[in-house]
């Protein structure tokens, strides 16, 4: 299932391993176990926005019996991409050829069953601001970074939102309640180096990608059975 788009597959050097030291689940204050769960993905990657709805749905799923803390890294599928927006489907014809009509009806498909719409009529382009702005958020608060991934797959597969346009950012950053937005996204630098160490270290070859407490990993649009069969292994570890 996680391969249906050709746009989810691009090689780079290295892992998101920031969290390879938790090893097993911890227990917290609340006396539940912790999982850590860090995500390779970017925010132009629809396949990415499935696995995070789906794994909205297994912790929703788990709370009783478990605390999370979800970290998200920076994955970028066409570096090259403009960062004035251009017309979507011209982008991926362009790379892609004819065959990519079918791939978009089947992400359709998908994006229906799980109550949405799948709105192709947008731009795409370099989403570097959106990663910058990702890292801000994880600044401010993991939590906050998690629900700022929801509001940016949602206005840009849903409502056609171009990822790299400002007062998108700007409002979805405002959604979450993020500090200072406007003028980290006004100055290029802000955030730029720690985002480019981070993509640095991605080792993955496709997005979504999870590393789930530091070494059990998964790749793909895991359905909430496969992530809660992730979680059943790790409470026994």
């Amino acid at each position: 299932m996680r391969f249906l788009l050709p746009c989810l597959h691009r090689s780079l050097k290295s892992s998101s391993g920031k969290n390879n030291r938790f090893l097993g689940a911890m227990a917290t204050n609340s006396g539940k176990k912790l999982i850590r769960i860090d995500i390779s993905s970017d925010t132009v990657c629809p396949w990415c926005f499935v696995g995070k709805k789906n794994l909205d749905k297994a912790i929703a799923a788990s709370t009783d019996r478990f605390d999370f803390e979800i970290r998200w890294h920076p994955f970028q599928l066409y570096p090259d991409a403009p960062k004035q927006g251009v017309n979507l489907l011209q982008f991926y014809r362009g790379r892609f050829g004819g065959g990519i009509d079918g791939m978009m009806a089947r992400m359709s498909e998908i994006f229906r069953g799980l109550g949405m719409n799948y709105d192709v009529t947008g731009l795409t382009g370099s989403t570097m601001d959106s990663h910058r702005l990702m890292y801000l958020a994880g600044e401010q608060g993991l939590d906050k970074q998690h629900k700022l991934a929801e509001e940016l797959f949602l206005g840009n597969f849903t409502q056609a939102k171009y990822i790299g346009d400002r007062e998108f950012l700007l409002e979805c950053a405002e959604k979450v309640g993020l500090e200072g937005a406007a003028e980290f996204l006004d100055d290029p630098n802000a955030g730029l180096k720690q985002v480019n160490e981070d993509l640095g270290k991605t080792v993955v070859r496709g997005v979504p990608y999870y590393v789930i407490n530091g070494k059990h990993k998964l790749s793909g649009a895991q359905p909430p059975e496969g992530f809660l069969r992730a979680f059943e292994v790790i409470a026994k570890s």
